[in-house]
């Protein structure tokens, strides 16, 4: 009986030692396939691993290659350290176009019937207006017989006449052209706008050359109603950045900045930009059949691919390697609308105080002087006027879009001093929404003036009703090539809008309101009485 009790004592406890035995070689299993699957789902290391590290600091040099649309070459997220007076931003917010808008109805037409966008300007006097109208006179053609496509006015300058023609029948260019003022380019909510962009982006083309001058290639265009555009061909996809190693001056000039500019110029209220569109052109029937170029149609050829390849003559990015190619033969790009002649409204070009040393290793003198404003400021044509406060509002402008790129600008000659700057050349803007270079602020913070109505304009596109993303998003969407800016693009313009309101805050805390802001509201309506 004892031996039989013993017997089924030392059988239990064998049982009871197997049974744990079984139960942790399960856990075990169950931990381990756990931990195997986890590594399965990301075989790579991550990029706190050291190894990591030294493979992106040994990584063959970037190489900028035209319409490379595979994005393997342009994206800096990975870059190494921030280039001088930057930041490089948090990631952007991953695509929004998806997300449900918090609002109803157009912000944009909102925005524009806001009491900000409706002040108004002086009464124009006949030396406000870059043309006058002569009705004696009438509106021609130069001598067919000399090849000329040119419209003349008996050699008269700053004379547009009209003659028994009435106005409406003129071509749209001509009357943009007839409307630009010493206030603005163009009007408010201009009907003419729309149509000019339109006709821009559809007329039929009967001439295509390359543009003398310039760094990069550019194409003039003339179309049948005598009207000629600038055309600037794509160059990268949407989403490539440009690469933090890149110097400023050898940047792409990129079609989409050119077209975003202009509707924030216009969405800013400045309308200083003359109109630019997106138009997807045949570059077989559109420019190699029809060239008068000769140099230009010895630079076409059909590449191993089949698509029909150009690279033009320029300083920058015109060669083989550098073709700009077809696909097969379509290729977007900007299409801008031409300013009047030089011979009937002539221009006046002037270097920025703030212009860039275009060396790789030497400063500008406004990066070395900490009170260099207070020079320019005695310095003629800036020590009256406005022309301080507009090229303050232009820094505004070039911060916004990234624009590191700004040597010169211009101004209509007829106005003198007391008119507008033109801002032309947009093309290397938007090209990095990753990195923030506070550099291109420097007018805004060592000067600390800014006009008030461009301050309560960026206060209004800084609130939820009237964002600036979604207002430029809205705008921009009327383009032919919509989508225009990758959604990063617009997120930084938010973040950026930030950056500067907050400069304009911190010279408030310096200096008294009234010498930081410029009311130029209450100026115009002093004239306008």
């Amino acid at each position: 009986m004892i031996r039989r009790l013993h017997f089924s004592v030392q059988r239990r406890f064998k049982l009871m030692v197997l049974s744990l035995l079984f139960l942790t070689f399960a856990l075990h299993f169950a931990l381990d396939i756990s931990s195997f699957s986890t590594t399965l789902s990301c075989p790579c290391p991550s990029h706190s691993h050291p190894k990591t590290k030294v493979h992106m600091v040994r990584k063959p040099p970037i190489i900028r290659s035209l319409q490379d649309f595979s994005g393997s070459n342009g994206s800096t997220q990975s870059s190494s350290a921030p280039a001088r007076q930057g930041i490089k931003a948090p990631p952007a917010r991953p695509n929004v176009s998806s997300e449900k808008r918090k609002y109803q109805g157009s912000k944009l037409e909102i925005l524009f019937k806001h009491p900000l966008y409706n002040t108004p300007l002086p009464v124009l006097k006949e030396e406000d207006k870059l043309f006058r109208v002569n009705s004696k006179e009438r509106f021609a053609l130069k001598d067919s017989s000399s090849g000329s496509q040119e419209w003349f006015s008996a050699g008269l300058e700053f004379i547009l006449p009209t003659g028994e023609t009435a106005a409406d029948t003129y071509p749209t260019w001509l009357k943009f052209h007839i409307g630009i003022n010493r206030y603005e380019l163009y009007p408010r909510n201009d009907p003419l706008i729309p149509i000019l962009l339109k006709e821009l982006s559809t007329q039929h083309i009967i001439n295509s050359v390359q543009k003398p001058g310039g760094t990069q290639l550019k194409l003039l265009m003339t179309f049948p109603s005598y009207g000629q555009a600038l055309f600037k061909p794509m160059k990268q996809s949407r989403d490539q950045e440009t690469p933090a190693d890149f110097f400023y001056f050898s940047d792409f000039e990129r079609h989409n900045a050119e077209i975003a500019a202009f509707h924030l110029d216009r969405i800013l209220d400045f309308r200083r930009i003359p109109p630019v569109v997106g138009r997807l052109i045949n570059i077989r029937k559109e420019v190699w059949d029809i060239t008068t170029d000769r140099k230009l149609a010895k630079t076409f050829y059909i590449s191993p691919a089949n698509n029909v390849c150009f690279y033009g003559e320029c300083s920058y990015y015109c060669s083989t390697e550098h073709a700009l190619c077809g696909k097969p033969d379509h290729l977007e790009g900007s299409v801008a609308a031409f300013l009047p002649d030089s011979a009937l409204a002539k221009r006046k070009n002037w270097r920025s105080p703030w212009r860039r040393s275009y060396h790789k290793s030497k400063k500008a003198e406004w990066e070395l002087q900490t009170n260099y404003c207070d020079t320019v400021k005695v310095t003629p044509p800036y020590n009256q006027g406005t022309r301080l406060l507009d090229l303050i509002d232009l820094a505004v402008l070039d911060f916004l879009m990234g624009n590191q790129d700004r040597h010169h600008y211009e101004t209509f000659e007829k106005f003198g001093n007391q008119t507008f700057l033109l801002h032309l050349d947009n093309g290397r803007g938007f090209g990095r929404h990753s990195y923030d270079d506070f550099s291109i602020l420097a007018p805004l913070q060592q000067c600390c003036r800014i006009k008030k109505s461009t301050m309560q304009r960026l206060q209004l596109l800084a609130t939820d009703p009237y964002r600036l993303s979604d207002v430029m998003r809205e705008s921009l969407a009327t383009d032919p090539l919509n989508p225009i800016l990758s959604e990063p693009h617009l997120s930084a313009l938010d973040r950026r809008l930030t950056f500067i309101i907050k400069a304009v805050r911190q010279c408030l805390m310096k200096n008294s309101h009234n010498q930081v802001v410029y009311d130029d509201l209450s100026n115009m309506q002093k004239i306008s009485n």
